[in-house]
């Protein structure tokens, strides 16, 4: 996992610090920001005070979103900064071939009440393109984790599509969602991290996956790390011979990554290692290239630069632990 580091050099603020300080400027409280990115208010808190213990991406991604959509409207630059030009990190979603593939699967499955299967090397984008999907009509998205039971597989289903929540037993639980695919035709359940909830010990809860995909009019996509590939073969043989869809996702190519930087003003050596930080296959992914390109563009903002050099790339590298 990949951890930001708060940066002490007194250059660059870190993300914590300068949401406190928008916050603080516009008297928004820690409660509103969290409704707005639809976060927790504890979560929202224990980010900004240094105390988040869980993989910082999702959160971090949506608050400097969050920055980049509301400081240029609420925040005036200082008299003597009206005419520097700040960069932005890139907002919109990156078509690459994997993302294409993600959505392709992603697509047909709901379309055709199919089950699909993505999987993927953490860092190669696989979560934001589900994500991005998931803002589709009629998807429920669930992202798993390894503490999930059966009963918290079910609760997460049933919170992902409204439906209110009893006490019955799960197979009771089961069949509420299943009567309401059969009733609300046309929508697709993700099922990320699905790899966390198989072991060569258990797998009731791919189980309860499996059963609602056969008895209901729903699509399913299955997305996990590579191992999830092996698991099912290897224990859900009943899984594997329905799987109609398929996506391996296998990270960017050179000319995506120059794609990926386009209306950057980049010299060629730092170009390269932009490059072979998003395709060396030891470390290399979408997400390393995003957060490096993100911390770039911090160290810029605030030094006036506005060439992207192999010195700004390796200040950038350390405030990230890799």
């Amino acid at each position: 996992m990949e951890a930001v580091a708060i940066y002490t050099s007194g250059e660059v603020k870190d993300l914590a610090q300068r949401v406190n300080e928008h916050l603080k400027a516009n008297k928004k409280t820690k409660a509103e920001l969290a409704n707005e990115l639809n976060y927790s208010r504890s979560t929202i808190s224990r980010y900004l005070s240094g105390k988040y213990d869980c993989d910082v991406t999702e959160i971090e991604a949506k608050l400097e979103e969050y920055l980049n959509n509301n400081s240029a409207n609420n925040e005036a630059p200082a008299a003597d900064q009206t005419s520097v030009i700040k960069l932005t990190k890139r907002r919109s979603f990156f078509e690459s071939r994997d993302s294409k593939n993600v959505i392709g699967v992603c697509s047909s499955c709901q379309e055709d009440m199919g089950l699909g299967i993505v999987v993927g090397k953490s860092g190669f984008g696989k979560t934001h393109a589900l994500k991005y999907y998931a803002k589709m009509p009629h998807v429920a998205y669930i992202e798993c984790d390894d503490t999930m039971s059966s009963r918290d597989l079910v609760e997460a289903i049933e919170r992902a599509l409204g439906i209110p929540q009893t006490y019955g037993t799960i197979w009771k639980r089961v069949n509420g969602i299943r009567e309401f695919f059969n009733v609300n035709h046309g929508y697709l359940l993700i099922i990320d991290e699905a790899d966390k909830l198989i072991s060569k010990y258990t797998q009731k809860k791919m189980e309860i996956l499996r059963g609602i995909f056969d008895q209901s009019d729903v699509g399913l996509v299955i997305a996990g790390e590579p191992k999830l590939e092996a698991q099912i073969k290897s224990y859900l043989t009943r899984f594997a011979n329905r799987i109609d869809f398929y996506a391996a996702l296998r990270g960017l190519t050179s000319q995506e990554v120059e794609k990926y930087l386009e209306g950057y003003k980049i010299e060629q050596d730092a170009l390269q290692e932009m490059i072979f930080r998003a395709c060396n296959n030891q470390t290399g992914c979408f997400r390393l290239l995003d957060r490096t390109l993100n911390n770039v563009i911090r160290i810029m903002n605030e030094s006036g630069k506005d060439v992207i050099t192999l010195k700004i790339i390796a200040q950038a590298s350390s405030m990230m632990m890799l």
